[in-house]
């Protein structure tokens, strides 16, 4: 079954963002000139997951704005003659089908999942966390969307950090999968979300990508509040990863080693700013001359 339909939980309050995000959804937030939640789906989109569902809660109105049209901007837009802006402006309408569903009380990120399950039905989809970007140049989510194809599992992404920063992830147990023909791809053989280093199975943290058996939707109503009084995606995972491959259970991971760039961090997010625009070439050359002076003046 080819895969098209790709869920964003949206729902978090942003917290370590405040004030900015006091009205303003952090998923909004600009990433040079596109907001970050444009980023995810245009990732999406171009692993070929055209049916885009986004979890969303109070004051998140203006993601749907994003991906609508605007008649009155388009129309002074082309008045002007201001063809690229006007084309820039289309694209986040025409990028998917955007689809938005309510998730009630924050109950963490399992539950956004679960609010899900009307809308995906009876087939694998994705999953993408707006806070972790992934450049456009580094291949993963068609390398995750084949390995559940293969293996008719759940596949996870998997990113090696060092030890003092597992407790800041789920982590992973992991064994050789031969199948794959490649290393970096591993059977997963139990998950924890958020443990202390010294209780850690290994230092592979789980990103924010997943690409899930349907088999999940049945596990998170069974799911009781893990960590932080939250139903955890993690605990799901690792239930899904003790049951039989008939009953929809298997959890597979592919170990990322391309460029992440982690926007739910006030210090990361600015690095991630810096990065992005530091490489494209309108913007590249120019920023990257006055980064050179600038960091020349620093004592």
């Amino acid at each position: 079954m080819t895969i098209r339909k790709a869920v964003i939980p949206a729902a978090g309050l942003g917290t370590r963002f405040l004030p900015a995000t006091k009205s303003t959804p952090k998923e909004m937030l600009p990433v040079v000139d596109k907001p970050a939640i444009q980023y995810v789906v245009e990732e999406a989109v171009a692993a070929g997951l055209d049916d885009v569902l986004m979890i969303t809660g109070r004051s998140k109105r203006t993601l749907a704005d994003h991906f609508d049209s605007v008649p009155e901007l388009e129309s002074a837009l082309e008045a002007k003659g201001d063809t690229t802006r006007l084309a820039e402006v289309r694209r986040s309408t025409e990028l998917a089908n955007v689809h938005f569903v309510r998730q009630g009380q924050p109950k963490g990120l399992g539950h956004a999942v679960l609010c899900a399950k009307q809308h995906v039905g009876d087939e694998p989809f994705a999953v993408l966390l707006g806070d972790d970007l992934i450049d456009e140049r580094d291949e993963l989510l068609t390398v995750m969307l084949a390995l559940q194809e293969k293996t008719g599992g759940s596949v996870i992404a998997l990113l090696e950090v060092e030890p003092d920063q597992v407790h800041l992830y789920g982590c992973a147990a992991v064994e050789p999968y031969p199948d794959a023909g490649d290393p970096d791809q591993v059977r997963v053989t139990g998950l924890v979300e958020k443990p202390d280093a010294a209780d850690a199975p290994s230092n592979l943290a789980v990103i924010g990508r997943y690409v899930l058996n349907p088999a999940v939707f049945g596990v998170l109503e069974t799911t009781g509040p893990g960590r932080g009084g939250e139903i955890q995606l993690t605990d799901a995972l690792a239930t899904l990863a003790s049951m039989s491959p008939q009953d929809g259970g298997g959890v597979y991971g592919v170990v990322f080693r391309g460029r992440r760039y982690d926007t739910g961090d006030r210090l990361d997010y600015l690095k991630a700013v810096v990065r992005i625009a530091a490489d494209r070439p309108d913007l590249g050359p120019d920023l990257r001359a006055w980064l050179t002076e600038y960091v020349a003046t620093l004592t």
